[in-house]
């Protein structure tokens, strides 16, 4: 009998290699699988902050977040594998696009949630044929609900911040960002990527390997788990507190996603819930862009510290879910400093 992969029990000791390799690999096995998001510039966020901002935006992805490039190649390597089914936790984007991929092979699924996950988050994946399980809010809660769901259906685990497959498939929509800037004839000084449970910064650090280019992380204030992973030189749980940026509250940095950042990332920016709230505005009022508040950390950071990140900074925008009781309540809400109508 074929014995499922993805151990959670493994994820803190077996911690692959990967190298700028793993990029172009992926970007050939995701060749016209993904959208080439547009990069896009806005000239009122670039007066606002003072440099030239190219803004990646896979808010426009399909599923809604540069996670399906992952998930993708993820579920592509189990299902050749002979894979019965996937098991997948989240707070919400990986979720979705493994539940996506999956679909396509024809593989049942079955996805852990927090409790408290976004409705229309719960109801794209539902959607896309798989199962829903909640389980408390702490990433802890969802990793031992994981271990149950596979010794119950011996499925495989696609962890979203572990596999491989997935870190350098978020790596693609960085290596893409940086090579779209090049066709204009500009090389970026600085890409800031959003930071939960760490794919994004992973995946831009072997982006940028051998280029020059700075990587910045961005996280809520409320959740720096890479910050405090860096101060104290490993991955470690930090107290969980809300924030509206829901993509970004696992609580702790993954041990791969550490290993390929922690000698890399040139900093980590904490953005209090303000400047997030702030950034969504900004991004939809300004660019006419939908992003969710992950997303929104990554864009406040290079608005707040821009003059620190060079002449051109890339911004990976890296999804659009944003639940809309949510959009509505922070496009209305007049918190964060004034901001006038108009597009780019």
């Amino acid at each position: 009998m074929r014995e499922p992969v993805g151990s959670l029990a493994a994820v803190d000791t077996e911690i692959p290699r990967l190298d700028r390799g793993a990029i172009e690999e992926a970007r050939r096995r995701l060749e016209g699988r993904v959208w080439r998001t547009p990069v896009v510039r806005c000239d009122q966020l670039e007066a606002r902050c003072g440099v030239r901002l190219w803004l990646k935006t896979e808010n426009l992805q399909r599923g809604g977040s540069f996670k399906v490039r992952g998930a993708l190649l993820a579920v592509e390597r189990l299902a050749a594998g002979g894979s019965r089914g996937v098991i997948a936790q989240s707070t919400g984007n990986h979720a979705i696009s493994v539940a996506l991929a999956a679909q396509q092979y024809a593989l049942p699924t079955v996805v852990v949630l927090p409790r408290d996950a976004a409705p229309s988050k719960i109801r794209r994946i539902r959607e896309a044929g798989a199962q829903v399980v909640t389980a408390g809010t702490l990433l802890a809660d969802r990793l031992a609900a994981v271990d149950e769901l596979r010794a119950l259906h011996g499925y495989d685990v696609i962890d979203p911040y572990q596999n491989p497959d997935v870190v350098a498939g978020q790596g693609t929509a960085t290596a893409e960002l940086i090579g779209q800037v090049a066709a204009e004839g500009v090389t970026l000084d600085t890409v800031v990527v959003p930071v939960g449970g760490g794919s994004a910064v992973a995946g831009a650090c072997l982006a940028t390997q051998g280029t020059g280019i700075a990587v910045v992380g961005a996280e809520p204030r409320s959740v720096p788990a890479l910050t405090k992973a860096l101060r104290a030189g490993r991955p470690v749980t930090v107290p969980a507190q809300q924030t509206i940026a829901d993509g970004l509250r696992p609580d702790r940095i993954g041990a791969l996603p550490f290993e390929l950042a922690h000698a890399t990332v040139s900093a980590v920016l904490t953005m209090p819930e303000e400047a997030i709230a702030d950034a969504v505005r900004a991004a939809f009022l300004h660019a006419r862009l939908v992003i969710e508040p992950a997303a929104a950390t990554a864009l406040a950071a290079a608005l707040e510290h821009a003059p620190q990140l060079g002449s051109d900074v890339g911004v990976l925008l890296s999804g659009g879910n944003v639940e809309p009781s949510l959009a509505a309540s922070l496009l209305t809400s007049h918190h964060g400093p004034a901001l006038k109508d108009g597009a780019c």
